[in-house]
């Protein structure tokens, strides 16, 4: 028997100061390892930009990307 599918959002960050690329779990984890000034937006104007996988975010600093992570089902009673 499998468990249900669960999918996992996956946040991008693309700087372009040094073509680094970063990822995260949620937007507010962004904000845990980065400053506003060093991305260009804040956390409350990035959500209400309304991020998805179709529209990306983009400034002078960075493209931010929203995805979904791709897994395959555990069987149950594997952990």
């Amino acid at each position: 028997m499998e468990k249900e599918k669960v999918e996992r959002t996956v946040v991008h960050v693309e700087l372009l100061c040094d073509n680094s690329h970063h990822y995260f779990g949620s937007l507010a984890a962004i904000y845990e390892k980065f400053k506003k000034e060093e991305i260009g937006i804040s956390y409350g104007s990035l959500r209400n930009f309304g991020l998805s996988a179709d529209k990306p975010y983009m400034n002078k600093l960075c493209i931010i990307r929203k995805g979904y992570l791709i897994t395959i089902p555990k069987k149950a009673g594997k952990e």
